[in-house]
């Protein structure tokens, strides 16, 4: 039995007639009818009777309208509750800086839209620092680079990001953007990259490996602000996921894809357990999860794919 069946019959009961309630309710006749035949079949009784000026209920009928009108008006009660006690409390959320250059607006502006009295905490560090206040249990929600969780974390692999060669035009004229750059081709470039615990130089290292290259790392910067602004104004380039190089910076630097097919990072949504999250964690997971998806599909997230788990 459904709410939209009581409201039907009620309806009908009060007008006494199929047509106009049909009319009223923006059902057709047959199938307002037909709503009202499940409804008797499921109850095993009659609870409507023709008449030549329309219908009126049994005496069954008129006892189930009197309770359906009561349910209905419960169920009407239950909402208004519901959204007066709206969801609140606090989260605190960890991005890397590249994800959050791009995330962090307008995740904050999805979360309060939908859930404003839910008080936001954003931490902006890199992954590996995010792990430690995950396990230390002062975040509740981090979007992290890998996946070798601690025990009690709830994981979800949302998207693969292809890291790009991000330069100034002038330093790679040679080609237009977008085009295909191979590992061999990048390490002749000098770059600057983060220092080797950062976990993308790890991952740009063993891409120079597999090509059996030595790359020209002239400077190590552990700051994706003053690394870009690196690549800005002096003749060198990086290595990077492609929303390093928006905001501020699009349209000055030039993003060409590496064509390495294990040079990928991939954006996993880590939390503690879900039996440690608080309603309001696991109602931002999903909006953030949403959102992550949103933007992929929709081509803001330069070279990023969702990740099919």
């Amino acid at each position: 039995m459904e709410l939209r069946q009581l409201r039907y019959f009620v309806r009908v009961v009060e007008l006494g007639s199929m047509g106009r309630a049909a009319r009223e309710l923006g059902l057709v006749p047959s199938a307002l009818s037909q709503q009202i035949s499940r409804l008797e079949g499921e109850l095993a009784t009659r609870l409507l009777q023709r008449t030549a000026t329309g219908v009126i209920p049994t005496d069954a009928g008129l006892a189930f309208w009197r309770q359906a009108q009561m349910a209905l008006r419960h169920a009407d009660q239950a909402v208004v509750a519901a959204r007066e006690a709206r969801l609140s409390g606090a989260v605190s959320i960890g991005f890397a800086p590249s994800t959050a250059s791009l995330l962090a607006r307008p995740f904050i502006a999805a979360m309060q839209e939908r859930y404003p009295d839910v008080r936001l905490h954003l931490v902006e560090s890199l992954s590996g620092h995010l792990a430690g206040l995950l396990n230390a249990r002062l975040l509740d929600l981090a979007v992290l680079f890998q996946t070798d969780s601690g025990r009690h974390w709830s994981v979800l692999p949302l998207l693969d990001e292809k890291l790009f060669v991000v330069a100034r035009p002038d330093l790679v004229s040679d080609r237009q953007p977008r085009q295909p750059m191979t590992v061999a081709e990048a390490a002749r470039l000098p770059l600057a990259m983060p220092s080797k615990t950062h976990g993308l130089r790890i991952l740009v290292d063993a891409a120079f490996d597999r090509a059996g290259v030595e790359p020209d790392i002239a400077l190590e910067i552990d700051g994706l602000t003053t690394l870009m602004n690196t690549v800005i104004d002096a003749p060198i380039a990086t290595i990077q996921p492609g929303v390093a190089a928006g905001g501020m910076h699009e349209g000055r630097l030039c993003l060409y894809p590496l064509d390495d097919p294990y040079l990928f990072r991939r954006n996993v949504v880590t939390s503690v357990s879900d039996d440690e999250l608080s309603p309001a964690a696991l109602a931002a997971r999903v909006v953030l999860a949403d959102l992550m998806r949103t933007l992929v599909r929709d081509g803001h997230w330069p070279g990023a794919t969702i990740h099919e788990s």
